[in-house]
């Protein structure tokens, strides 16, 4: 068997179970089995795979037939130009989470400040605010101990300097930070299960959930957000599409001012912004 006559059995295996890009998940299970660029893959199409990668890379693609995120079975996810290690303890990073980034390092050119991130994850935002923005006091916290592990993993890998902090938001953090950054959980709990299997039966439903409406963290973070702010510190929130104009009431309520809210590219409400007190 070629790994074209490969390539094409197991893209068919995955378009049976409901694999949404079948063709292009199981190119991408071939290259990370070869550890391949797709110029290597189109070179080597019509060679006759071993039978230890035939063995192989079914297995990988039974997994992912099982509708386990392909980034599950790889281990591994893209954020920001880089790879970072995922599993079933953290949230995939998603590429609507860069604009959260980019809001950040665009307004804040003080290489200095004191920066938190609450509900890291795998630490991708805080790890990517720290190597992009050169910020120097670089705090993540979250309250899952098998997510910091991996944080601290991606950190060290690309040689970034971040404090990670075992906390349920702000408990048992020392402020004042001049810079909160938070993506918290935000899907509706009743909206959780109509997502696609890759997501609800695989993704950490604490990564997920934001309560019955939404905004559960939101609230959270409103209410004690001020208290770890130095006057006039920021925060910058990820929020669902439909939320942002919420968030926006929520902290105008708790002191803060001069809200804002930066869109994604795809129009969507992405990003909610502002000031405290001051």
């Amino acid at each position: 068997m070629t790994f074209r006559e490969l390539l094409k059995e197991q893209a068919a295996v995955l378009g049976r179970a409901g694999v949404a890009d079948a063709e292009n998940d199981a190119r991408l299970l071939l290259l990370y089995l070869k550890g391949w660029e797709e110029k290597d893959r189109l070179l080597s199409m019509e060679e006759c795979a071993p039978e230890a990668d035939i063995k192989a890379y079914r297995a990988l693609a039974a997994r992912r037939a099982e509708r386990v995120p392909l980034q599950q079975v790889t281990g591994e996810s893209w954020f920001y130009g880089r790879r970072f290690r995922v599993d079933e303890n953290v949230l995939i990073p998603r590429f609507d989470t860069e604009v959260l980034v980019e809001t950040v390092l665009t307004a804040e050119k003080d290489r200095d400040i004191r920066l938190l991130d609450l509900c890291t994850g795998s630490g991708c935002i805080a790890v990517t605010l720290q190597l992009e923005g050169g910020y120097t006091d670089v705090t993540a916290s979250d309250i899952s101990e098998a997510a910091l592990r991996i944080a601290e993993m991606n950190a060290d890998a690309m040689k970034a300097s971040v404090c990670f902090v075992k906390s349920d938001l702000f408990e048992g953090l020392a402020g004042p930070f001049d810079v909160i950054v938070s993506n918290p959980p935000y899907i509706r709990d009743d909206e959780i299960e109509t997502l696609e299997p890759e997501v609800r039966d695989h993704e950490p439903w604490a990564a997920l959930s934001g309560g019955p409406d939404g905004l559960y963290f939101y609230r959270r973070i409103a209410e004690d957000a001020g208290l770890y702010l130095k006057p006039g510190g920021r925060i910058y929130l990820e929020t669902g599409y439909n939320e942002a104009a919420a968030v926006r009431i929520l902290f105008e309520a708790a002191g803060f001012r001069n809200g804002c809210i930066v869109r994604d590219l795809a129009g969507l409400d992405r990003v909610f912004t502002a000031v405290f007190g001051g």
